[in-house]
């Protein structure tokens, strides 16, 4: 089968969807539901085929249309952007699924196409900014999920709600404003938008404008760090993720920040190069402040209460594992923040879809609260669990492979004193974690005796969070199986 089509053909599916969802005119239904999960099977089977063909054969460029690849719109369909869009659609095709009856309960019935509308343009936005191969398409796609991230979150139309988003709002447009001055002053010495064409010239005007590049650089890494919420540059975050619905708090951790550090990847090394990079102290600086997130966050997320919000803060800490790796400039460090952004994304929605399970059927967010509710609810406990543990590191699931890598990455670069970094923040994660843990199934219920009943969810909130930690515990035990892929894939990056 010719899959050179398909990446276009998943937007197609996607931005359509999301125009049609707000002109229907029946109710939410069996059969809207039927619908939406129609198309997203399809997104995701094209996506599956996609990356298959890629992963046998070579990566590709997709042109649109006559034009010159300088001036008009190009796709790179490469394994990792391949895998990522897979992994994308996955985890928001379990998101979406759980959301469908779980989004009754938090947000008003006639908000309920608006707000699938947004979740399908928030998807076409992300798989875009992964697949494009254009300095300034990459800034509209990125325009257009902090448009749509700000509408998921105020959705609810609560007063913390429009804080949230008008705080995430007004942070944002700084970022973009940092990350399209950027792009103006590449453009300005390269003379080109498209990523390639700017890799094959900046080696010659280098020298020329230092300066510029420099600046460029640095309003750029401002801006992603902002979207990304890197400590300091996180306040956004907590707010926007503990307030939003919980399938909107999922998709935003889980998924969301990712993309742009995956945008920061390909800018870095793909755009810049590694040389550049190295020769103005970029990596060091992403070290610094990877550090401190890792560190911070986890700080920060000690002293929380709310169980959403916890998430939130711990969110900041693992946002700064993936830094640490891609500031590491290197092969192996590179493939292990990569290799985060996907163990991340698993295990972050699992969390969140099973807190959201939790306040579903109990309507408790204080994890003080929260004593026997293990025997309440096995199935949703048993996935926060297994997803906790996995952020703690424990051997057998994906984030202790994830900090595995991470570890041999920092010594192999020579800078053994983050692997003291990774060790500490392991231990805060422990602190804030086992508790929730042992309350659930350690500890007498205040309310009822602790007799072992199953969760009274709706089977479509139940099967995604399942299947989340199941694959949670599969990339734990069989890692290389998304490895081998980013190995082959890392060195499309690291020129």
């Amino acid at each position: 089968m010719n899959s050179t089509h398909f990446p276009v053909y998943i937007l197609l599916i996607l931005l359509i969807t999301a125009i049609i969802i707000p002109l229907k005119k029946g109710r939410y239904d069996g059969l809207f539901r039927i619908e939406m999960s129609i198309a997203l099977g399809l997104a995701l089977l094209l996506s599956f085929i996609l990356f298959m063909d890629v992963y046998r054969t070579q990566a590709f460029y997709y042109t649109f249309g006559s034009w010159d690849s300088t001036i008009g719109i190009q796709f790179l369909v490469d394994d990792f952007s391949a895998l990522m869009t897979l992994v994308v659609l996955f985890v928001a095709t379990l998101i979406i699924i759980y959301s469908l009856r779980d989004i009754e309960h938090e947000i008003q019935k006639e908000q309920l196409f608006s707000y699938y509308s947004l979740i399908f343009l928030l998807l076409f936005s992300m798989i875009g900014m992964i697949f494009t191969n254009d300095l300034f398409n990459m800034y509209v796609f990125m325009e257009i999920l902090s448009l749509t991230s700000c509408g998921i979150i105020s959705i609810k139309r609560k007063k913390e709600n429009l804080l949230a988003s008008f705080k995430y709002l007004m942070l944002g447009a700084i970022g973009s404003v940092s990350i399209l001055m950027g792009i103006a002053l590449l453009y300005m010495v390269t003379g080109h938008l498209n990523m390639l064409a700017v890799r094959e010239t900046i080696s010659s005007v280098w020298q020329l404008y230092p300066r510029n590049i420099l600046i460029s650089l640095g309003f750029i890494l401002t801006g992603l760090g902002i979207k990304a919420a890197i400590f300091p540059l996180h306040i956004w975050l907590p707010d926007a993720h503990s307030n939003a619905p919980t399938p909107s708090s999922a998709l935003l951790s889980g998924l969301v920040v990712k993309v742009y550090v995956f945008a920061m990847g390909k800018i870095l090394f793909r755009v810049i190069g590694q040389d550049i990079v190295k020769a103005i102290l970029v990596p060091d600086y992403l070290t610094y402040f990877a550090a401190t997130s890792m560190i911070m966050g986890s700080v920060f997320a000690i002293g929380q209460k709310d169980i959403k919000r916890l998430l939130a803060y711990s969110s900041v800490a693992q946002i700064g594992y993936i830094f640490l790796g891609i500031g590491l400039a290197t092969e192996l460090g590179f493939s292990a923040g990569l290799f985060h952004v996907i163990s991340h994304a698993l295990m972050k929605s699992s969390l969140f879809l099973s807190a959201g399970a939790v306040i579903y059927q109990t309507g408790k967010r204080d994890i003080r609260n929260l004593d026997g509710i293990g025997y309440l609810m096995p199935v949703s406990m048993g996935v926060f669990s297994l997803a906790a543990l996995g952020m703690i590191g424990v051997p057998g699931l994906n984030g202790f492979m994830s900090k595995w890598y991470l570890s041999l990455a920092v010594l192999d670069a020579g800078k053994p004193v983050f692997l003291l970094v990774i060790l500490i923040s392991s231990f805060l994660n422990s602190i804030y974690y086992l508790p929730i843990i042992i309350s659930a199934f350690l500890r007498d219920s205040k309310e009822r005796e602790n007799v072992m009943v199953i969760d009274n969810l709706p089977k479509s909130m139940m099967i995604p969070m399942v299947i989340l930690s199941i694959a949670c515990l599969l990339t734990g035990l069989f890692p290389n199986i998304i490895m081998n892929i980013i190995e082959k894939a890392v060195p499309t990056f690291i020129l």
